[in-house]
């Protein structure tokens, strides 16, 4: 798959405890972008944080309920991602999305496809 040189950077903040159709929300979100063909998604933990409700959310030892915060992240270009924002508009229903340009330098799979 080749990106662009010029693409795109979708950005989700949610939190971890965040639910679509009984499942954590990073993971269908990245399990529809696999199914949309975008190029790849990673999900970051946080180790702490805080949002619209500047509620603020920890790893502490000794917090027993967490609901750390989220990243996901998706590279492709920007038509790619523009088709996927309905998908996005869809399933958050509280969080942060941003989008920025982004040079992509170089993109690449090993050539055995591992």
């Amino acid at each position: 798959m080749k990106i662009p040189e010029e693409g795109c950077l979708l950005r989700i903040f949610i939190g971890e405890s965040d639910k679509w159709q009984g499942k954590p929300l990073y993971e269908a979100i990245v399990l529809k972008a696999r199914e949309q063909l975008l190029a790849g998604a990673t999900v970051l933990r946080g180790p702490m944080g805080f949002g619209a409700h500047s509620r603020l959310h920890t790893a502490k030892v000794l917090r027993l309920s967490e609901d750390l915060p989220i990243v996901i992240e998706i590279v492709d270009s920007q038509e790619k991602i523009d088709g996927f924002m309905p998908h996005i508009d869809e399933m958050i229903q509280e969080g942060l999305v941003t989008l920025e340009k982004v040079r992509v330098i170089k993109y690449r799979a090993s050539s055995d496809g591992v």
